[in-house]
């Protein structure tokens, strides 16, 4: 059988072979050329059922080759036997079929000619129950190829149909669908292993898209061998003794679409040399939206904006629609953790940096409050908001200004945030987004292989911090374990107790009976640390330091989330289990790697940090209220001088913001609801006005998050044919997995009891992971693993044809340069300027 790949049934007649791709001896094609050019061929042919058509194919044979009664009649019987299926069985109907019936023996190689007194295999019933239809793509027609030998003919029997229309045939194809062509040849004995060739030739043409498009359009026999002969010419011919012609080859990861076969020139004529990086990026499908209708300029006050609520208004009500699927709520436990992680980061860097005047219960709210806003009124909704480490250095030397001249960093902030809101508001009036066209490759890598590092690097210096605060016992020794001790010291306590023995109590009494505050030694023995340290001793010993391996556990516990991670992920595409299965688990990869390493925490019981979330909805600093007022505190001319900070802060909240929007808006995401790049900035820079009054962390799109969360929406096609990989359908785009996660943020504070039995290096695990898929998804990475490679190594990419490799390692290596300046750029107080740099 054939579907775009030929299966063969295997020997023992029980299960199908792995799909390969056909290889078919040459002499093969003449001779089915021959049979097409003589043989009986009927084009849109009026019939019902399979036995009209048998009736007029065998009436209408030319008269040079017309049968006799006789042998038209046997023909008839013959072809209209049942025909045999080989059913697809799993392992127990196998074990319970080991019983042979009377009709059970080697199966015929031609199962389309068995005996009629055999019972039938593929009833109808069969074909309604056969799971192998899900692998057929909707829409999809069934061809019938039948070759077999006949001993009571002398000369061979051919016929081509094709019906003027989709004809349901009973149980003559394996699964319950229309069929269009059928293809017959019969042959005398000692001649069936050619023509069995024949037909196998016969079934690859069929299966062939180009060709298909001919067999159906053709009105004459001339139409259908030109169609061969188009076919002929992009054969690929192997030479005999360079391979092994019973080696099955098996199906490409990717195969050229019928419109580059027709359109792809010869190789002479391709071009070389010189053409440039984003020459080749476009040729090769990889280009971004230059050109979109959402980056052209409208030359009116907020047309930009008009014409991005244009657009996204009539998806809105499938927005929500749209996410009623388990992946989504795969995606939204997912993108929450990570959120969350995040969340909890930033809001501890800013207490440090602010003195608490903005915190991590700062940072659950404004998160919960501006990501739901975001999500509900966006152009984009699936970006995810987030603080950035840009905005945290202008919040720390905000407040060292503030100190440094006895300002209110608040109110300060204020009114920052309110210029920044209405000079977004002017750039999104001015339509300056369209200036989003302008950033190159170079760009958009740059920044996310900059952000992408960034996630790395943080949290393997999160890990790394581990060893500080629960140090590793290096001078631990085996052998000197019996010197190890620690007890607790209460020499402070006994002054108390020598002023208790001389008072006047018998000598013969014991010492608790007149010191009943005085503990037994049984008990001083067994006080723990704290009680030991709250009665005002101190602990004595050489092992008072140490503590169990919690930096080994918090490793192991790191590295494995993140390869759980990985490998969970990639498991889609693993030759184990069923399709369905596979998809599962690849969808709750991080859920599942996250619980797995939670169970192993939580069995072992050691002390690992563990996820702390406010309990308390009070803020962080008990000096500072909820709102913030904007006169008062500082001189009124602060409300003006503050236009000068803000325009830096415009600047990089811009950029920022349009930048990862142009690297979630890529062409090969394939998204089909547009951008909304204008109406996006609005969103931000409104949000701002409330973040500021509120006293909240500043919000800006998050890179890596939002990656991770249109990587976790994936679709792919639910059908396709044996030996085919999934195709890329694009991403499901709704707005309910970002709102849900971000109402999981608000209610964060009450779930606090379940939240602590997350340990902190399963989150950073989950970090690690995501910044590595970041990098693995641009083209920088690809190039950069080319400079490792020798040329005969190097993967057939296409921009590789096009451009010299000294040119392709000669933009990596810049690339590379200008990514370890930017690196030590945000090392430095001048990070803020970073956005600008790229």
């Amino acid at each position: 059988r054939w579907i775009k790949f030929e299966e063969k049934v295997e020997d023992g007649g029980e299960r199908w072979s792995a799909p390969y791709i056909p290889a078919l001896p040459l002499h093969s094609l003449f001779q089915l050329r021959t049979c097409l050019q003589k043989g009986t061929m009927l084009l849109d042919l009026d019939a019902l059922s399979f036995k009209e058509i048998i009736d007029k194919v065998l009436s209408g044979q030319p008269e040079e080759a017309e049968l006799q009664p006789e042998l038209r009649e046997r023909l008839a019987a013959l072809l209209l036997c049942q025909p045999q299926h080989q059913p697809t069985k799993s392992l127990l109907r196998l074990l319970a079929e080991l019983s042979l019936s009377p009709c059970r023996g080697r199966q015929s190689t031609w199962p389309w000619l068995l005996h009629p007194g055999c019972p039938a295999a593929a009833s109808l019933s069969f074909q309604l129950r056969n799971r192998f239809k899900k692998k057929v793509p909707r829409g999809a027609e069934a061809a019938h190829v039948a070759v077999g030998e006949v001993e009571f003919l002398e000369k061979p029997f051919t016929a081509f149909i094709r019906l003027r229309r989709g004809v349901g045939l009973g149980s003559l194809a394996e699964v319950a669908l229309p069929s269009r062509f059928l293809f017959i040849l019969l042959c005398p004995q000692a001649k069936v292993k050619a023509y069995h060739e024949v037909g196998r030739a016969m079934a690859t043409l069929l299966t062939d898209e180009l060709f298909q498009r001919v067999a159906r359009q053709a009105e004459h026999r001339e139409d259908l061998i030109r169609g061969m002969e188009v076919f002929l010419d992009e054969l690929i011919v192997l030479p005999p003794g360079k391979w092994d012609p019973s080696a099955r080859i098996p199906p490409p990861s990717s195969l050229l679409s019928p419109h580059r076969r027709t359109a792809m020139h010869p190789p002479d004529r391709q071009a070389h040399g010189n053409g440039d990086m984003a020459a080749a990026g476009d040729r090769a499908g990889l280009g971004h939206p230059r050109s979109r209708q959402e980056l052209e300029r409208t030359g009116r006050l907020f047309g930009g904006l008009l014409r991005d609520i244009r657009r996204k208004a009539p998806w809105y009500g499938s927005d929500f629609s749209d996410a009623l699927h388990p992946q989504c709520l795969s995606a939204v436990l997912y993108i929450y953790l990570a959120t969350v992680t995040n969340a909890i980061t930033f809001g501890g860097m800013l207490g440090d940096a602010t003195a608490n005047m903005q915190g991590v219960l700062e940072s659950f709210l404004g998160t919960a409050f501006a990501g739901s806003i975001f999500c509900l009124f966006s152009g984009q909704p699936l970006t995810i908001l987030s603080s950035t480490g840009p905005v945290l250095v202008f919040e720390r030397l905000l407040f060292s200004f503030s100190q440094d001249h006895s300002l209110d960093y608040l109110e300060f902030r204020l009114w920052i945030g309110l210029w920044v809101a209405f000079f977004g508001v002017v750039l999104v009036a001015t339509e300056a987004s369209h200036l989003v066209r302008y950033f190159t490759r170079f760009t958009e890598e740059g920044f996310c292989a900059l952000i992408s590092l960034i996630f790395i690097y943080d949290s393997l210096k999160k890990m790394l911090s581990l060893a500080d605060t629960f140090p590793i016992n290096w001078q631990y020794r085996l052998e000197n374990v019996t010197s190890y001790s620690c007890v607790c010291n209460l020499r402070r306590l006994l002054n108390p107790i020598l002023t208790c023995l001389t008072t006047s109590a018998p000598s013969f009494t014991p010492l608790p009976a007149i010191c009943p505050s005085v503990l037994p030694s049984a008990a001083l023995a067994g006080l723990s640390k704290t009680q030991c340290l709250g009665e005002g001793g101190h602990l004595l010993g050489t092992s008072c330091q140490y503590v169990p391996d919690v930096t080994l556990l918090s490793f192991l516990l790191f590295g494995g989330t993140f390869l759980s991670c990985t490998a969970l992920k990639r498991f889609r595409s693993s030759c184990y289990f069923p399709a369905m299965v596979r998809k599962l688990v690849s969808d709750f990869a991080i859920i599942l790697a996250i619980l797995a390493s939670c169970a192993v925490d939580a069995t072992l019981g050691l002390e690992t940090p563990k996820l702390l979330v406010p309990s308390e909805l009070k803020p962080t600093n008990p000096a500072r209220g909820w709102i913030v007022l904007p006169f008062g505190a500082n001189p009124w001319w602060v409300c003006l001088v503050s236009a000068v900070p803000a325009i830096l802060v415009t600047i990089l909240i811009f950029m920022d913001q349009q930048i990862t929007a142009v690297i979630l808006n890529r062409r090969e995401y394939k998204l089909q609801k547009g951008a909304g790049f204008h109406l996006d900035l609005l969103c931000v820079s409104l949000l701002m006005v409330v973040t500021s009054a509120t006293g909240l962390p500043w919000y800006v799109s998050a890179t890596v998050i939002s990656l991770a969360h249109m990587e976790s929406l994936r679709k792919e096609s639910t059908t396709s044919a044996p030996g085919e990989h999934p195709e890329f359908l694009g991403i499901r785009e709704q707005r309910l997995t970002g709102l849900t996660v971000f109402i999981l943020m608000g209610v964060s504070v009450f779930m606090a009891p379940v939240l602590k039995h997350i340990p902190m290096p399963v989150l950073y695990g989950v970090f690690l992971h995501m910044g590595v898929a970041a990098l693995n998804s641009i083209q920088l990475t690809d190039r950069v693993r080319l400079l490792l490679m020798p040329a005969k190594h190097q993967p057939n990419l296409a921009y590789l044809r096009h451009v010299p490799l000294r040119r392709v390692h000669l933009f990596t290596v810049i690339q590379l340069l200008c990514l370890a300046l930017l690196w030590v750029l945000k090392s430095t107080m001048a990070a803020i300027i970073f956005p600008v740099m790229v």
